[in-house]
């Protein structure tokens, strides 16, 4: 899981650590807990023991994976390229130490050619460490947020000291009309997908674009959604919605706080 990614919004995606937990709605329909099994199944050892089947599906049991040996993957990708980091995972859930959050940072700081895209439903924990980690400027931090319950994770990302700081808000659950976009330089928006994929209408959609446009905030429209999302397509309002927060040059001199 460190190879060129169909997400619209990166390029390749890196897995340092494997595995989660349920802690929002937005986790219900979480495609990593089917492919965690299914390359279980395939006798990857990664992803062994991280999910069980309740209600007759996959979900994630609890079991953190931390996979040492992918931390050097991006040191050998001498291209830049725009890097999801831990699609299989978050890199600040409570089972991840601090310590092996700071060996993916140094691989992020070692390697200024690529642009790496953290994204996190643990809000708190990111404010909380953020103090004790670097953050160069080619690591951008994200936060989840479904509905307007999760709203106040924007405000524990405006806190940290990410460089860019951006929004999934994806699978979009509810309507965000009255997002903060103080501080925020980039907005991805999207509809669920795949088995049980729960309806967004329009009008949640053009609320957050608009929104973005009056804040100068850049917007990006992942899909619609859907059990058949590339039937469904991405267009809205007759044009696709690719626009991203400008890239920046690596910071020098970053370091650890004790």
């Amino acid at each position: 899981m460190a190879n060129n990614s169909s997400i619209e919004w990166t390029e390749a995606t890196w897995n340092p650590v494997a595995g989660c937990t349920i802690v929002s709605p937005g986790c219900t329909n979480c495609y990593a807990m089917r492919l965690a099994a299914r390359l279980e199944a395939m006798g990857q050892p990664k992803y062994s023991g991280l999910t069980r089947k309740t209600g007759g599906r996959m979900k994630w049991n609890g079991r953190v994976n931390l996979d040492r040996n992918a931390l050097d993957i991006p040191k050998g990708w001498k291209t830049g390229r725009t890097i999801f980091v831990n699609s299989m995972s978050d890199l600040f859930q409570d089972r991840v130490p601090l310590d092996f959050i700071k060996e993916v940072f140094t691989t992020m700081i070692v390697t200024p050619q690529h642009t790496y895209q953290v994204l996190t439903k643990r809000a708190e924990r990111a404010e909380e460490l953020s103090p004790r980690l670097p953050w160069p400027k080619n690591v951008w931090l994200g936060v989840s947020v479904e509905n307007a319950d999760y709203a106040y994770r924007i405000d524990h990302l405006r806190r940290t000291k990410a460089a860019v700081k951006f929004l999934s808000l994806e699978p979009l659950l509810g309507p965000l009309d009255d997002l903060n976009l103080s501080e925020i330089d980039w907005a991805i928006a999207g509809g669920e997908s795949g088995p049980g994929a729960r309806p967004m209408p329009i009008e949640w959609v053009r609320s957050i674009r608009d929104q973005c446009i009056a804040a100068n905030v850049a917007f990006h429209f992942k899909q619609w959604g859907g059990v058949n999302k590339k039937r469904s397509g991405r267009m809205l309002d007759g044009k696709t919605w690719d626009q991203q927060p400008p890239r920046h040059q690596h910071a020098k001199h970053v370091a650890f706080a004790e």
